[in-house]
């Protein structure tokens, strides 16, 4: 399947009038292919039924398709279908980590390496096991054109350092971990390593067994699916190693007033009726993903990020942030206008951006700025979307003189 041709499958990318909507905010939420549409309609209603618990026919059928669901996310990742948990989001896997493993396996005095150029999901649950144990945090300062500063990482590790956790690709500028660099790093203390793939799914092949990590997480909406929905992959031992974080149905063996015994991975950690229709979503994400190629895609953003850079770069009154090869994101700012006030008059124009502080702000901090403007692109981009970005922001100049 052509990528030029892609835009047709996805309803969001029309306005109410039918106009194409130039939409250059995949970073935040991505639009969702009718084939998604289809899947998630469909296990809503000709094929809905509880799961794990019915002994009627459809709710068999509806047991295999959610765990066929997890099994195409997990082989999307390289993992085995048991090492992936289904959460909410990668939020909730980043938290879910910091209080299953991080309440049993650090204490007082143990240190968290993090970076500048974290998310805020990425911040805080370490702040509030921090709180919780008395965990010291430090943080890897970023090179001149905004990449993790591997060689302040391995000045900055000790014996003392249990865990190294990094965004995979940073949701404001686009750069991109040398991930296996960082494992080498971390395990060289003996360090275990979390990966924030929010923005690397969709957009670069991984393998998780080849990448070296202890965990990875990432979000279905960011790869074209459902919100309420993500994924974190860890390695069986380590999953074992965790205590469930909340209790509940389906993640029980035996339950008595006297004590309960809890199921094995990953069902430990799924407590309640599990979010099955944006479980068959996201894999319909996945199968769309792989049928027009993940390399594909990477090529087709990087080449637009490519451009896009360029052609902002060309405008005086414009500063580009990050490093020269991004992932399918670009942050600016234009000389004079508030971001905000850029997004609001894109808007008109029928542009979609993100502006503010995109839940990175001590990253702001490090770039002296209080917001940017975010481009960020999908496999439904093309240059049609970075001339009407131009064209908006010819306009805002225009306007504030």
């Amino acid at each position: 399947m052509s990528l030029r041709s892609v835009r047709d499958d996805f309803p969001g990318l029309l306005t109410a009038e039918g106009k194409p909507w130039h939409y250059l905010d995949t970073a935040a939420t991505a639009q969702k292919p009718q084939a998604v549409i289809d899947a998630t309609v469909r296990a809503m209603g000709a094929d809905y039924a509880t799961v794990h618990r019915g002994v009627y026919a459809r709710s068999a059928d509806m047991t295999l398709a959610y765990e066929a669901a997890r099994r195409t996310i997990a082989g999307f990742v390289g993992a085995p279908e048991h090492e992936l948990v289904f959460t909410r989001g990668a939020t909730e896997a980043i938290n879910l980590v910091a209080h299953a493993w991080g309440n049993t396996h650090l204490k007082a005095g143990d240190r968290v390496l993090l970076s500048t150029l974290e998310h805020h999901a990425n911040i805080i649950p370490w702040q509030l096991l921090r709180d919780r144990v008395g965990i010291e945090i430090d943080v890897c300062p970023l090179t001149r054109d905004g990449l993790i500063d591997l060689v302040a990482a391995e000045q900055i590790l000790t014996p003392a350092h249990k865990l190294v956790s990094l965004a995979h690709v940073s949701n404001v500028l686009g750069s991109m971990l040398h991930v296996e660099h960082a494992v080498a790093l971390a395990r060289a203390v003996g360090a275990k390593v979390l990966i924030d793939g929010c923005q690397a799914v969709p957009r670069l092949s991984i393998d998780v067994a080849a990448l070296g990590a202890d965990f990875y997480v990432f979000s279905a909406h960011k790869i074209y699916g459902p919100t309420g929905i993500g994924a974190l992959w860890a390695r069986a031992e380590i999953l074992e190693s965790m205590p469930p974080w909340h209790g509940g149905g389906a993640m029980i063996d035996r339950v008595t007033f006297e004590k309960t015994t809890y199921a094995p991975p990953p069902a430990r950690f799924e407590a309640g009726t599990p979010a099955i229709i944006e479980a068959i979503g996201f894999a319909a994400a996945v199968d769309y993903v792989k049928a027009l190629g993940v390399e594909k895609i990477a090529a087709h953003e990087m080449a637009l990020t490519a451009q896009a850079r360029d052609e902002l770069r060309r405008l005086n009154s414009v500063t580009v942030f990050g490093p020269e090869e991004s992932a399918g994101i670009v942050s600016f700012a234009l000389d004079g206008v508030h971001p905000h006030d850029l997004g609001t008059i894109l808007d008109e124009e029928g542009v979609a951006i993100r502006a503010g502080h995109h839940c990175a702000q001590p990253l702001m901090d490090w770039l002296g700025v209080p917001a940017t403007a975010r481009a960020s692109f999908g496999v439904y981009s093309d240059e049609s979307d970075i001339a009407a970005l131009l064209r908006g922001i010819e306009r805002t100049k225009r306007i504030f003189g």
